[in-house]
C-alpha cells in the first residue's frame, strides 16, 4: 500500500491597506481556511478574525524599529508548517511584492521544495492618496508618478527624484526633514504641495495637506508612521474632488484631519472611527456587531462567556416530569430557552407538555426565541429587565409553584427572593452553566494592547466578570489590565450589568435605555453624534 503524504502550501497574501473591506475575494477566502497564519505587525487587527478559531497565530512583528522575528526565523516557520502539511497564510500589508520582502521568503520555500502562491493586494501607495482624494494621474499635472521607499534616503538619486511630476513615498515618516532638504535643493520649488496619509485605509487616518517649504514646521513632534507621502502638484486637486460637506485645507498651511477608512467620498455612518471591542458568548450571533458595522463602526469580537450543560441534569429532569404541577414557568435568556426546551425533547416530550402552564420571559430577545418554537409568553415585563417581571407581575402569587430554569451559578438571586416573599413557592434549577474561555481571541487581544479601543460593550453581569478574569490573567501586572481601560468609553446594556460594571471598573458611561442590543447600538450612536 502507498501512503501518499499530504503536502502543505504556503500563499504569500497582501492584506492591502488594512479594512476587511479592501481584501481581495481570494485572500479573505484563504483566511477562512488557513491553519497557520504568519503576520505582520501593521496588519489590522480586525483581518485576524477572519481565519478559523483553531487556527495558529504567528506575530512576527516586521516594523521598523520596532522588536521583530529575524528574517531567518519567518522562513524557518514557514518551511516547517508547510513541511507538516498545513495551509500556511503569510499575510503581509499591501502587496507582498511592493516593498514586501518576499524575495527571502520565496527562496527559502523553493530551496525546501514547499509548494507555494502569491496572492495580489490592494499597496498603500495606491489606496492611501484615492482614499485621501488625490488623484496620482492628471492629464495635465501628472503623467507619470514615481513609487520609492525612503527606508534609506541616503542611496536615492534625488536629482532624478526631484525632476518627477509626482512621487509616492512609502517608509518616509521619519526621513521627512531628509526628504524635503533633498528636494528643494536639487530643485524642487518649496511651494509644491504635498500630502502625508497617516494609517491610510483604517478609522485612525489622518491627513496633512502643506506644501514643501512649511511641512516640517507643521508636523513638528507629530508621530507620521507608518504613513504614505505625495509630493506634487496633484495633491491641489484633492479640495475639487472632495464632498461638499466634508472641508477641505487650503494647500498652503497644514493641518491634521481626522477621516475614516471609507469616508473620502461618501457621507460618515453616526460610528464612523470608532474601533468597538464587542463582548459577547462564544457561539452567539453577530447581529450586534453587524448593527454597529452598518452603522460606519470597526468591530473586534471578544467571546467572554462559554455556555455548556450544567454539572447535572437531575434538577430539570425531575421538573420535566412534573410539569403540570406548576403554574408558571419563568425563562430570563435565550440560554435559558434553549437548554431547557433541548432537554424537553430529550425527555421525549415537546411544547404540549406545557399545556395550563403560564410563561413569563425577560427581554424582547428571549420573548423572540420563545416565538420561533411557536409558543407565545403570557407576561413580558417592562423595561426588559427582571425586576420589572416581579414589580409588574400580572397574577396573584400566594401559593402559586412556579419554575425557574436558570444558569447554575451567579444567576438572578434578586429574583427568586422577591418572588418568594410574594408568597410564589419558586423551584430552581439548573439548565445550563456559564464559564470564562480559555484566551483571548489574537485580533482582541492584539487591539487591546495597542490601545485601539474606542468602546468596550457588555450585555450581561457574566461577561464583565469573566472580562476582567480574562485581561487579569493575561496582563499579569495589575497595572497593565487597569491600563487597558483608561480612554476607553464603557457601554451597558442595562441597570444590573451597569451595576457590575461600576462595582469592577468604578464607571460606566454609556447605558442603554431600552435595555436590549438594539437599545445599546441606538445608544451608542447617540454619544458618538454628541461627542
Amino acid at each position: 500500500m502507498t501512503i501518499i503524504e499530504e503536502r502543505g502550501k504556503v500563499y504569500l497574501v497582501g492584506a492591502g491597506p488594512g479594512d476587511v473591506a479592501y481584501l481581495t475575494v481570494k485572500a479573505y477566502n484563504l483566511l477562512a481556511a488557513a491553519q497557520v497564519l504568519v503576520y505582520d505587525a501593521l496588519v489590522d487587527a480586525q483581518l485576524l478574525q477572519c481565519v478559523p478559531d483553531d487556527c495558529l497565530k504567528l506575530d512576527v512583528g516586521k516594523r521598523g524599529g520596532k522588536p521583530s522575528t529575524s528574517q531567518a526565523q519567518i522562513n524557518k516557520l514557514l518551511v516547517q508548517h508547510c513541511l507538516q502539511g498545513k495551509q500556511v497564510i503569510r499575510l503581509k500589508s499591501g502587496d507582498p511584492l511592493i516593498f514586501g520582502r518576499c524575495t527571502s521568503e520565496i527562496e527559502a520555500l523553493k530551496a525546501s521544495g514547499c509548494d507555494f502562491e502569491l496572492v495580489p493586494g490592494i499597496s498603500s501607495a495606491l489606496a492611501a492618496p484615492l482614499l485621501a482624494g488625490i488623484p496620482l494621474t492628471d492629464p495635465v499635472l501628472s503623467r507619470t508618478f514615481t513609487v520609492l521607499t525612503a527606508h534609506q534616503p541616503e542611496v536615492l538619486d534625488w536629482e532624478a527624484l526631484s525632476r518627477l511630476e509626482t512621487l509616492v513615498i512609502l517608509m518616509g515618516g521619519k526621513h521627512l526633514q531628509q526628504i524635503v532638504h533633498q528636494l528643494v535643493q536639487h530643485g524642487r520649488s518649496h511651494l509644491t504641495p504635498i500630502a502625508i496619509i497617516r494609517w491610510a485605509g483604517t478609522p485612525d487616518q489622518q491627513i496633512w495637506i502643506a506644501q514643501l517649504g512649511n511641512i516640517l514646521e507643521q508636523t513638528a513632534r507629530l508621530s507620521l508612521s507608518p504613513a504614505v507621502i505625495v509630493i506634487g502638484e496633484v495633491v491641489g486637486l484633492r479640495k475639487y474632488l472632495q464632498p461638499e460637506k466634508i472641508d477641505c485645507q487650503d494647500s498652503t498651511s497644514a493641518k491634521t484631519l481626522s477621516l475614516p477608512a471609507m469616508s473620502s467620498n461618501f457621507p460618515l455612518s453616526p460610528l464612523t472611527g470608532k474601533m468597538i471591542l464587542v463582548t459577547r458568548s462564544v457561539g452567539q450571533s453577530s447581529q450586534f456587531s453587524d448593527r454597529l458595522i452598518a452603522s460606519g463602526a470597526t468591530v473586534i469580537e471578544m467571546p467572554t462567556l462559554e455556555i455548556g450543560a450544567p454539572s447535572s441534569w437531575e434538577a430539570l429532569d425531575n421538573a420535566i416530569a412534573h410539569l403540570s404541577d406548576f403554574d408558571w414557568l419563568i425563562l430570563t435568556s435565550t440560554n435559558g430557552i434553549d437548554y431547557f426546551f433541548e432537554r424537553l425533547t430529550t425527555q421525549g416530550k415537546d411544547s404540549r407538555a406545557l399545556a395550563g402552564i403560564k410563561i413569563a420571559v425577560v427581554g424582547e430577545k428571549t420573548a423572540q426565541s420563545l416565538k420561533q418554537r411557536s409558543l407565545q409568553a403570557d407576561f413580558i415585563p417592562p423595561n426588559f429587565v427582571a425586576d420589572s417581571l416581579v414589580e409588574n407581575f400580572p397574577d396573584k402569587l400566594d401559593g402559586k409553584k412556579v419554575l425557574f430554569p436558570r444558569v447554575e451559578s451567579g444567576g438572578r438571586e434578586v429574583l427568586v427572593k422577591e418572588l418568594t416573599l410574594k408568597g410564589a413557592k419558586v423551584i430552581e434549577v439548573a439548565a445550563y452553566q456559564s464559564c470564562c474561555p480559555n484566551s483571548i481571541p489574537a485580533a482582541a487581544k492584539l487591539a487591546l494592547q495597542n490601545r485601539k479601543i474606542d468602546v468596550i460593550t457588555f450585555a450581561s453581569s457574566k461577561t464583565v466578570q469573566f472580562f476582567c478574569q480574562l485581561t487579569n490573567n493575561i496582563f499579569t501586572n495589575n497595572s497593565d489590565a487597569s491600563q487597558l481601560l483608561e480612554g476607553v468609553c464603557i457601554a451597558s446594556i442595562g441597570p444590573q450589568t451597569s451595576k457590575t460594571c461600576h462595582e469592577l471598573f468604578g464607571r460606566v458611561d454609556i447605558e442603554a435605555q431600552e435595555y436590549t442590543l438594539d437599545g445599546l447600538t441606538q445608544a451608542l450612536i447617540r454619544w458618538a453624534t454628541n461627542s
